[in-house]
Formats: C-alpha cells, sequence, structure tokens
C-alpha cells in the first residue's frame, strides 16, 4: 500500500472513530441531568429533560409549546387550548384542583403547577416530580421561561425573552402620542378583580403610556368595591366580553366617563385569553392593548 493510501486509511479511520465517539456522546448529552430552583424555593431535579409532562396552568402549557416541546406534553389542565395541538390532548380538570388519579394515569415525569395549586404535596406523595412555577409580574414570566428552558433541556428561552421585548416595543411606539395618559380601569373578571399596576398587565399598560386607576399597593389582582371604579372615573375600560354584559347598568357605573363617551373595549374569549396569561403571548397582549388605547378596531 502507498504512503498516499496509507494516509487515506488513516484519516477515514479518524473520522469513523470520531463519528463512533460522537453517537455514543448523543445520549449521554440526551440524559444530561437538569435541575432548578422552582417558587416554593425547593430544589427540582431530573436525571435527564422529561419526556412526559404534564402541565396544570395555561401559560405554562404556552411556554413549553413555544419553546419546542409541545409533543412532550401528554396531558393539561381544563383551560390550556393554544396552540391547536394542545386541545387533543388528555385534560386533568383545573389547575387548582385538578384530578390527582387522571394526573398519575399519564404517569409524566414531569408536572408543571402553579403556586395556587393545591395538589402538589399529594401528587409528590405518589412519587411524581412537582416543579411549581407561577408568573404574575413580567420579571416572573422572564424567570419562569428561562426555568422551563432548562427543564426541558432547550436553549430558546433567552432568545424568546428578546423577542418578546421587541414587541412590547413595537407595541408602545404603536401608541399615538394623543392617546398616551390615559386611565384605564382593566377588568379580568366580574368579581370585579382587576390588574393592578404592580401585574403583568398593569407593567404592560404602563410600558404603552397608560395610566392604571388601581395602583401597586392594592396588589396584582385586588377584588374591588365597584365603588372603587366610580370614584376613579376612568377614561378607558377594558374588559372581557364575557364579564362586560350588564356593565353599563352597575350602579353608578352609567356616569363613569369611559362608559358615558362609549370607551370601553370589549375583547373577545379568544383575545381575553392572550391577554390574562402571563407567558409567550406578552407580545400580542401588548398589541390587543395598543389597538384599544389608540382606537383601533381589535382585529382578531
Amino acid at each position: 500500500m502507498t504512503s498516499w493510501r496509507i494516509l487515506q486509511a488513516c484519516s477515514a479511520f479518524r473520522r469513523a472513530v470520531a463519528a463512533l465517539l460522537l453517537a455514543a456522546a448523543l445520549p449521554a448529552l440526551h440524559a444530561a441531568p437538569v435541575e432548578v430552583v422552582d417558587e416554593r424555593g425547593a430544589t427540582v431535579r431530573l436525571a435527564q429533560p422529561p419526556q412526559r409532562i404534564v402541565t396544570l396552568l395555561p401559560s405554562l402549557t404556552e411556554t413549553v409549546c413555544v419553546l419546542g416541546a409541545c409533543e412532550r406534553l401528554v396531558g393539561v389542565d381544563r383551560y390550556s387550548n393554544w396552540p391547536d395541538p394542545v386541545r387533543k390532548l388528555p385534560q386533568v380538570g383545573g389547575g387548582i384542583d385538578p384530578n390527582v388519579e387522571a394526573v398519575v394515569a399519564l404517569r409524566p415525569d414531569l408536572v408543571l403547577a402553579a403556586k395556587s395549586s393545591r395538589v402538589v404535596e399529594r401528587l409528590q406523595a405518589l412519587g411524581l416530580t412537582v416543579a411549581v412555577l407561577e408568573p404574575k409580574t413580567q420579571a416572573d414570566v422572564e424567570r419562569v421561561m428561562a426555568k422551563v428552558g432548562t427543564l426541558l433541556g432547550v436553549e430558546g428561552a433567552p432568545a424568546l425573552w428578546k423577542r418578546l421585548q421587541a414587541d412590547l416595543d413595537a407595541a408602545a411606539r404603536s401608541v399615538p402620542e394623543a392617546r398616551r395618559g390615559q386611565r384605564v380601569y382593566f377588568e379580568v373578571n366580574n368579581g370585579p378583580y382587576a390588574a393592578g399596576e404592580s401585574s403583568f398587565m398593569g407593567e404592560t399598560l404602563a410600558r404603552l403610556g397608560a395610566r392604571n386607576i388601581v395602583p401597586a399597593a392594592m396588589g396584582p389582582f385586588p377584588k374591588l368595591n365597584p365603588e372603587f371604579v366610580v370614584r376613579a372615573d376612568p377614561d378607558l375600560i377594558m374588559v372581557g366580553a364575557r364579564s362586560a354584559v350588564g356593565l353599563e347598568q352597575r350602579p353608578g357605573w352609567a356616569g363613569i366617563r369611559a362608559v358615558r363617551d362609549g370607551r370601553i373595549c370589549r375583547f373577545s374569549a379568544a383575545q381575553s385569553d392572550v391577554l390574562v396569561r402571563p407567558g409567550p403571548r406578552l407580545g400580542e397582549a401588548a398589541r390587543l392593548m395598543a389597538d384599544c388605547l389608540a382606537g383601533r378596531p381589535l382585529a382578531d
């Protein structure tokens, strides 16, 4: 064999060895352990990224999917309805008090639950791994996205957050200067519960140049005395169509500036879902709020 052929053979051998080593390394990379500290301060450890996930909060469902792991979901809460593939998944009940037996039957290697869920300890007692993650502010959203990304073993969370920031900036630029400074009441549901300044929704309103009538001191989503809204006399009301029925007939509300001037944005059910979920559709929510502030039609 000539020297040239010997060199060729050696080179081919080295390539083959390198390919074998890479192939051997890939399962090890895939099986790399993951670890996060959740909202309870508990350390959640997994020997490898989960392949069977149950989510008990719509924003967590959406985050898993937007980070490219929708196919790993095996069950969701009854309110998770986006993106479309999750509509076909088994539903395990409400996020606060789901059917524990239904969750266990799905054999998840990870359950993503809200802090408000009442079944976390029961699920853990039955041998399931649970991560408690419930964003309430935009900083929480960024942190939860990063933790979900770590648990999934994917690297897309920082890029996703950067894109959301760009979307929020674009929405803010779309609000005409003359429409800034409006005093806004955002009713989350007809409790009435409101989105206060310190909530992720309130933070978006502030970024769009609006003034929230519900101060941060009252908490993110306080239940209000309806008289509070009458006294605050907002320029604009944002509310889901489901909660807006009979709004004008509430005692004293006919005299509110926003009601008197017909400045009420009624969001459809699908739009309301976007607005009240602190997750990867923050940019879309900001665009809806910006359209309302600017007096533009609320396109579905």
